[in-house]
């Protein structure tokens, strides 16, 4: 029975079984197309107005708390950033980046806590912490219009591929890729809903099916649950190597920080 449903499943999305499939190349989607252009009409409406988007407390939050001293050395993201519309107006559109410290990549969330924990002297939020999806919703909001703009550093490269790999990798008990859905079925039908290409440009979001405002990572989690794979672990590279060729992958799309997704 379990069998004929995931059958059912393939049958919907024009997919073969995993076992009678050939890999395929990656190719570029063309056009590119936001998430935002297969929403409907009311949805949309509520991303354009900020006063009727549902994110935008979070925005606020965010920059409230850009300007707040917080840590043992009670220093503000302001206070060495200086007005963010001006000195990070950018920075959304450039991570994940390469970090130094760690000698790894870092995705924008991740960087804001280290800023937390090595020059404030802060607590640390967890990943989906209300604070933190706040300040990274700020400071995607002050780029938005900006084109994603892949940071080059050729450190990246191998950390890139990987991701690749990954959404390129057919998993889980359905054994579907990202690629299935999002590179060879987008504009398709799937449950009602119309599939996306999957595009990182408008996270963190408010997604209506959450009734929250959610990181790219949780989307990608409930994608991993949805074709029944197992989640990375929350400190697995997976996550931010994925995130990178997904930056990539959606090159040239403009920031809609905060989105609103059905």
């Amino acid at each position: 029975m379990r069998l004929c449903r995931v059958l059912m499943v393939l049958m919907v999305l024009n997919v073969a079984p995993v076992w009678a499939q050939n890999t395929a190349g990656w190719v570029r989607p063309e056009p590119l197309r936001s998430g935002f252009d297969t929403m409907g009409q009311a949805t949309q409406a509520m991303q354009r107005n900020d006063s009727d988007n549902p994110a935008w407390f979070a925005v606020q939050e965010g920059a409230r708390l850009y300007q707040q001293p917080a840590g043992a050395q009670q220093r503000s993201c302001a206070g060495c950033h200086a007005d963010a519309p001006q000195s990070l107006r950018s920075a959304a559109t450039m991570y994940p980046r390469f970090d130094a410290v760690s000698s790894a990549p870092i995705n924008l969330s991740s960087r804001i806590e280290a800023c937390r924990i090595r020059h404030q002297q802060a607590e640390e939020w967890p990943p989906e912490d209300a604070r933190r999806l706040a300040l990274l919703a700020y400071l995607g909001s002050v780029a938005r219009g900006l084109a994603l703009n892949p940071d080059p550093d050729p450190r990246l490269h191998d950390a890139r591929a990987r991701g690749q790999e990954r959404f390129s990798q057919r998993i889980g008990q359905l054994g579907l890729s990202c690629a299935d859905c999002h590179d060879r079925h987008w504009g398709q039908r799937l449950g009602g809903s119309v599939i996306p290409q999957g595009h990182p440009n408008a996270y963190p979001l408010w997604r209506l099916q959450w009734q929250a405002v959610g990181s790219l990572q949780r989307r990608i989690r409930a994608c991993l649950v949805g074709v029944r794979a197992q989640p990375w672990a929350s400190t697995d590279p997976a996550w931010v190597e994925l995130e990178l060729f997904l930056q990539w992958r959606g090159a040239g799309l403009a920031v809609e920080t905060p989105g609103v997704r059905p």
